[in-house]
């Protein structure tokens, strides 16, 4: 074995040192952001680089150990993207190639798509909470919403009887409901009484986007949807695998919470 040193002279406690140190740190300052958007999808993640590059401390709860939601992936395990016109212009404007396959559709390799958003995101200044899932929400006065409560994603794994780990709570000034057609957000507000849904529809991709961009927004106070949520609110048609309402609706709730914070 050599001697000869290539790395620096650091070992594995100083390792578990910087991970626990600055996980911690990051953590504690997020405690209270601005904005807390629920859910890595495309359409979170758009929000969060737009928020971000304003100067909004935002932050993004994931369940899960990836981003991207089904943007890396496509439809049907084949990881090609298709964004209808007008979304192409996101496309260009986060550096993604692509091709105009039909007139006025474009096809984008997944995983390079949701690299380049994950990227902008995270330049942005967005930060992240991965393997963490939304359990509940912080209501304040006339029940406005003020915050969630998470937990590790791993609890949810775990025999009844020893569930008992307790969640903690993050508070905000603004929620995003990004979960897609499970809406967690506004399915817990709606377990309590505060707001009903619909259900999404079937598929019918030529409208669907444009039903979505329209109806995103503010559908409780304290929570702003977006994207296949905004379906399973007010009962609009499924899209399938086309992205382009995901990111023009990611930016269109942007504006509405930069709105909202002013």
């Amino acid at each position: 074995m050599s001697d000869k040193k290539i790395f620096a002279n650091v070992g594995e406690k100083e390792v578990t040192r910087a991970i626990v140190g600055e996980f911690l740190k990051q953590f504690s300052d997020y405690a209270e952001s601005d904005v807390i958007i629920i859910g890595a999808g495309p359409s979170g993640l758009m929000a969060g680089k737009e928020l971000a590059s304003k100067g909004v401390k935002t932050l993004i709860v994931e369940r899960n150990n990836y981003l991207g939601g089904g943007f890396w992936i496509g439809g049907y395990l084949m990881n090609k993207v298709t964004v209808r016109a007008p979304g192409q212009e996101v496309l260009t404007e986060l550096g993604i190639p692509f091709n105009e396959v039909y007139e006025g559709l474009f096809v984008a390799d997944g995983p390079h798509a949701c690299s380049k958003l994950i990227a902008a995101a995270c330049d942005a200044g967005v930060k992240f909470a991965n393997m963490t899932v939304f359990d509940d929400v912080v209501l304040r006065e006339n029940n406005r919403v003020a915050g969630v409560v998470i937990n590790w994603t791993p609890v949810q794994a775990l025999p009844r009887e020893i569930t008992c780990v307790d969640p903690v709570a993050l508070e905000c000034k603004l929620v995003i409901d990004a979960t897609g057609h499970d809406a967690f957000v506004i399915k817990r507000l709606e377990s309590r009484g505060l707001i009903k849904t619909v259900g999404y529809g079937a598929m019918w991709v030529t409208r669907s986007e444009d039903l979505v961009v329209e109806h995103t927004g503010e559908a409780y106070p304290g929570v702003i949807v977006m994207g296949m949520a905004v379906s399973t609110i007010y009962g609009l048609p499924r899209m399938g695998p086309t992205f382009g309402a995901m990111l023009l609706s990611g930016k269109r709730g942007a504006e509405i919470a930069l709105e909202k914070l002013k």
